[in-house]
């Protein structure tokens, strides 16, 4: 696929924070990936204030390939506020965010830009489609809790998607940017604020089976993760109710 003039057809963003170890190993397969089936792409790599050598990783990439772009914060922001600074600085036509262990596999941007491009304004990789394919699954733990905040989103917020948080989701530019504008919640939860945010907007979404391999090494404190979440959610409801997505 590609874009035939100067500007970018593809923006890829991945949020990081401490992800030295394997970093190195998922930007290898993403370039391989886009570099074979895209013409004009960007990997936007948001920092999010890591104490390790993840920043300078990327710059040593970004140094030997002018497709590969920094962006660092501060300070450990939280994925939420990662994802959306780079939604925001991406310059693609498409735009698709991807968790830094690529547990949902880089090939998958292949049917998420097929869905983008004919007709769907924001493509959601769904875990728990009878299509989708479990390789590795999430502690059990962690899966019945995520089960729990899918179901109280449903109840909420009236949502239809029945997978809120697997970390990779696509969206045209101006879906992004009209989601992302509108964002006010940053935590774990802002997941189902910008999937709520684009159902108020009237987007055309469509969920999509993925594979997916649970990675080893998340750096998530679960209990404080899901009590922030669910206060989140809440927050969310009584935004809608007040009208500030509008």
């Amino acid at each position: 696929m590609a874009k035939d003039d100067d500007g970018v057809l593809l923006s890829l963003v991945i949020p990081a924070y401490n992800e030295e170890k394997r970093l190195c190993s998922s930007l290898e397969k993403v370039l391989s990936h886009l570099q074979t089936h895209y013409r004009s792409f960007e990997v936007v790599v948001v920092d999010d204030g890591s104490t390790d050598q993840t920043a300078e990783l990327v710059e040593g990439y970004g140094a030997r390939c002018r497709e590969i772009r920094l962006v660092r914060h501060p300070g450990n922001l939280g994925k939420g506020r990662a994802v959306h600074t780079g939604i925001l600085q991406a310059r693609g036509d498409y735009v698709i965010f991807s968790d830094a262990d690529l547990s949902t596999p880089i090939e998958t941007t292949n049917e998420f830009m097929l869905h983008l491009s004919n007709g769907s304004d924001v493509v959601v990789g769904n875990r728990r489609m009878r299509e989708s394919r479990l390789n590795r699954r999430q502690p059990l733990i962690r899966e019945l809790l995520g089960r729990v905040f899918t179901r109280l989103t449903r109840l909420l917020l009236r949502s239809p998607i029945s997978d809120q948080t697997c970390g990779f989701k696509g969206f045209k530019r101006f879906a992004a940017i009209e989601t992302f504008s509108r964002q006010r919640v940053f935590d774990w939860s802002f997941d189902a604020e910008i999937l709520y945010i684009a159902s108020h907007r009237g987007l055309r979404v469509r969920q999509v089976p993925v594979t997916w391999s649970d990675a080893p090494g998340s750096k998530v404190n679960v209990l404080s993760a899901c009590i922030f979440s669910f206060i989140g959610l809440f927050k969310v409801w009584l935004n809608g109710l007040a009208g500030r997505y509008d």
